[in-house]
């Protein structure tokens, strides 16, 4: 599952140094938390920081789009409805 967590900041209206600065942490600290793998503690401050539900950070799939793996080669392959 990957992380929304720079999208969810800026729908939020808010900056990295924003929410790094209610953190009690520096920006850079915050990028490293953003690009490595946070810890479900430090999830929680940055949802918190943000004013959002920490599911917000989690990216979701879009409901018109079904991904399907390849048995043979494991490439995944995006399928979306047309609508009429």
């Amino acid at each position: 599952m990957s992380l929304n967590i720079k999208k969810v900041i800026k729908e939020h209206g808010l900056e990295v140094r924003e929410v790094a600065k209610r953190m009690g942490i520096t920006p850079t600290g915050l990028s490293q938390h953003i690009n490595g793998n946070p810890s479900v503690e430090v999830l929680e401050r940055i949802s918190n920081a943000i004013g959002c539900d920490i599911s917000e950070l989690f990216e979701r799939p879009n409901s018109d789009t079904t991904v399907l793996t390849c048995p043979k080669c494991g490439t995944k392959l995006k399928v979306t409805e047309l609508k009429d």
